[in-house]
């Protein structure tokens, strides 16, 4: 069966990429998706590096069609800066430090054109060559928990690097929150596009992500995810099956099961460090989750106090 092209837009939010944006502007221009029907649109946090002028000079050279935008006001409402001005189907999501193979536009599409009931489809890690542990640990982590088909009895953030959103789903639910400045914005989306019937998938597209390569910058990726989930509609409800896998037992049996599918897939010991490298990140992002909870508190204090 022919499957129709519909026309495809991609979202790039991004700030202070420098480092990584060459190669992931070029991945999308060498997309073997038909061109005439891709446009991309970039929103920039007003970087304060060489990331716009990178992303100007690579798609001045292509012929997609391409617009940047710019904000100040958050992840949340760059997205939505997206969301209104696309001309596509669908929305791809790229952040500044993903490669994409060249038919990864392609098989997104596809994974969606036949299965009509996703509202958004989530690609699969692959492989990554990195130089140090950080990034090694971070990348087989992705890997293997992305690895296997998902089940619609559970839900697990998809996040947006690397989705395809089918924008009726998202505009069916208002769009992103422009009220999350920080991480969470996609978590958010993701629960109320499945309250409003759509389901979640992840598709055949493999793409590579480039991580963090020092425990520090890791760590505060995570603080930065848990502070992020605090500001999610009804947070703390949604993200008790995170804290729940802070229980002994729950944790020690992922830690493990996690190591020894690694250990399976690439065959190198290393993996076995996967452990340390869980709690640190899950410690984190718990202590980023609780600075957001008491965050809040103090903000709906002091309105309270304001209104006496």
């Amino acid at each position: 069966m022919k499957i129709l092209k519909p026309k495809v837009t991609i979202g790039v939010c991004v700030r202070n990429c420098e480092s990584t944006i060459l190669k992931t502007v070029e991945s999308i221009v060498n997309q073997d998706y038909p061109h005439e029907l891709l446009e991309v649109l970039v929103v920039d946090g007003y970087s304060s590096d060489k990331t716009v002028q990178i992303i100007k000079e690579v798609l001045s050279n292509s012929d997609i069609e391409n617009h940047i935008f710019f904000e100040n006001r958050g992840l949340g409402f760059a997205r939505q800066i997206i969301v209104d001005n696309a001309q596509g189907k669908y929305i791809v999501w790229v952040d500044g430090d993903m490669i994409l193979p060249k038919d990864f536009v392609r098989k997104q599409v596809e994974f969606m054109e036949l299965h009509k009931k996703v509202g958004i489809g989530k690609g699969r890690y692959a492989l990554y060559d990195t130089n140090t542990l950080v990034a090694y640990l971070e990348n087989i982590s992705a890997v293997v928990g992305f690895k296997n088909s998902r089940s619609e009895r559970t839900y697990r953030p998809l996040g947006t690097s690397g989705s395809i959103y089918r924008v009726e789903a998202i505009k069916r639910v208002g769009g992103f929150n422009e009220a999350i400045k920080g991480a969470g914005e996609d978590t958010d989306a993701e629960l109320r596009v499945i309250k409003a019937g759509w389901k979640l998938s992840l598709t055949p597209a493999f793409f590579y992500e480039r991580r963090r390569e020092c425990w520090k910058d890791l760590w505060c990726e995570y603080f930065w995810h848990g502070y992020g989930g605090s500001q999610v509609k009804d947070g703390i409800k949604e993200s008790r099956s995170v804290l729940y896998m802070f229980f002994p037992p729950i944790a020690a049996l992922t830690i493990i099961s996690q190591a020894i599918v690694a250990y399976k897939t690439v065959k190198e010991k290393k993996v076995f460090l996967l452990p340390f490298h869980w709690i640190f990140k899950r410690i984190a992002w718990f202590l980023g989750f609780l600075k957001g909870i008491l965050d809040n508190l103090k903000t709906i204090s002091r309105s309270r106090n304001h209104s006496i």
